[in-house]
């Protein structure tokens, strides 16, 4: 018999291409995960991994177990789904995941409503970049997450994970008032002359910048890196560079003036795949859709 959490550290392995990355993922040392999938391979009864030179990678048959690891998986989440389905009211932890702009104008009224209509829900949330959050996800430490990506900068779909659209956002050049008439018929490409305030190395905001510039001809002269938009507009407002703000933070202050793009944000409310049915899941999707129409309508 397979072990299931074996099979889950295959799956991540797949994910993540690193033994390194896997014991992060899991708050493992690399050693122990390398022991769980060393047993693994003793209970399949076949070579799963492959050592080229300092890396490891999944034999033919490793990728098409940890393929049924997903399969596997999701089965479990569905029966855990109808677990919960049968019982009586919902209790117990429920993890939320989101970008900060959301968790600021998108989950508080959603969270108000369900403590209320479920008190026996423990609802704890924590602000991630839509670029940790498949893994955490993944590796239980989340169970709903709210993510994004852009038109410009679409993320590939996890197998792994399942999702409901939420919000389709207009994405604004921020600029200083005072350039707002100067930039021409193409305004991104008017600022290539200009500063720019983007977002940390590594973060979606910061890819999605990088490439909206080398798509209208110039690579970005960075001046600061900020990833809270209420700072990069007041930035903005100084008249310290340009920037691109989504409608959810399009609130600027005098001195800052925000230009419509042809860009979208894309948001959508993510989950285990399996998951869909668990009643948990289902009330909160139901609140974070309520409340994010409340939100539009003001």
């Amino acid at each position: 018999m397979l072990d299931v959490r074996r099979l889950r550290l295959l799956r991540d392995l797949a994910h993540l291409g690193t033994i390194a990355a896997v014991a992060e993922a899991h708050t493992y040392t690399p050693s122990a995960v390398s022991q769980q999938l060393a047993a693994l391979e003793r209970e399949a009864g076949v070579p799963l991994l492959e050592r080229t030179g300092r890396r490891v990678r999944l034999t033919s048959v490793g990728a098409i177990l940890a393929q049924h690891a997903e399969i596997v998986l999701a089965a479990l989440e569905r029966a855990s789904a109808a677990v919960a389905a049968a019982g009586t009211g919902l209790s117990g932890p429920l993890r939320i995941g989101a970008f900060p702009t959301a968790v600021r104008t998108l989950l508080p009224a959603a969270l108000v409503a369900l403590g209320r209509e479920h008190p026996g829900l423990e609802l704890m949330v924590s602000e991630q970049d839509p670029a940790t959050m498949p893994d955490a996800l993944r590796d239980r430490r989340l169970d709903l997450g709210l993510m994004h990506d852009y038109d410009v900068a679409p993320i590939e779909p996890d197998r792994a994970l399942d999702g409901v659209p939420l919000l389709d956002e207009t994405v604004f050049l921020a600029v200083p008032t005072a350039t707002s008439t100067t930039l021409g018929a193409d305004p991104v490409r008017g600022t290539r002359d200009t500063a720019w305030i983007v977002g940390s190395p590594g973060t979606l905001c910061h890819t999605v910048t990088l490439r909206v510039c080398r798509t209208a001809g110039f690579t970005p002269r960075i001046r600061h890196y900020a990833d809270d938009f209420a700072t990069v507009l007041a930035l903005v407002a100084a008249g310290q560079g340009v920037s691109l703000v989504p409608q959810l933070a399009a609130h600027p202050p005098t001195g800052a003036c925000l230009i419509p793009l042809d860009i979208r944000r894309r948001t959508r409310i993510a989950y285990r795949r399996g998951a869909a049915a668990h009643p948990a899941i289902a009330a909160s999707i139901a609140a974070i859709r309520a409340s994010t129409d409340a939100y539009l309508a003001n």
